[in-house]
């Protein structure tokens, strides 16, 4: 029975991914609650370039780029350039990182995020449809709505903070790509950080 059981789900896991987003095809519709209990959805910025960046506050590879105020910058820099930046808890509820909104609304604003909307995924709709793996999980869509990255935020895979500067920027490289209309070069790596606690 176990085995059954254990079939059905890497069965299941396999049919998720195997619809997940993918690099140069339609980003995954969606709509969802932003931290004020607004309903937030992709289509509100067509044509324009959007992050999502999935976050965890609980998970020390989080904490390395919001303690050292890297994230914050990142988003500050980028939505200066009209970019849109939506920042996604997939956190189940009971779950690490999991914050009712009004917490976490409370988290952001003591983090002194810059993002464009943070949005509750508690269901993980949004996170499964995606393939977020890990927080932070950085994903870019082009203003042709079409995933353009996904992967880590930089090539460091540490929580020590001090690495940041000596890391290459391979986010960051992707979307001064997209904003420029160059290609992106290493549009889909693997990903650091926590798993995401679906």
């Amino acid at each position: 029975m176990k085995s059954l059981i254990t079939a059905t789900l890497v069965g299941a896991f396999a049919i998720a991914t195997s619809f997940a987003a993918e690099i140069g095809k339609a980003a995954p519709a969606f709509t969802a609650d932003n931290v004020k209990g607004e309903k937030v959805s992709l289509s509100d910025y067509k044509d324009k370039v959007v992050v999502l960046e999935w976050v965890n506050f609980d998970c020390p590879f989080v904490k390395k780029h919001y303690s050292s105020k890297n994230m914050q910058k990142l988003q500050a820099d980028y939505t200066g350039k009209d970019v849109v930046w939506l920042t996604v808890n997939s956190s189940a509820e009971g779950k690490q990182g999991y914050l009712e909104a009004s917490k976490l609304d409370e988290k952001v604003n003591e983090e002194g995020s810059k993002a464009t909307e943070v949005l509750l995924d508690t269901d993980g709709t949004i996170g499964k449809a995606y393939g977020a793996k890990v927080t932070p999980h950085m994903m870019i869509i082009g203003k042709d709505g079409k995933l353009a990255y996904s992967g880590a935020i930089d090539s460091k895979p540490s929580t020590d903070a001090a690495d940041i500067d000596s890391a290459e920027k391979l986010f960051a490289n992707a979307l001064d790509s997209v904003i420029s209309g160059t290609e992106v070069v290493n549009a889909k790596n693997e990903p650091y950080g926590c798993g995401v606690k679906y």
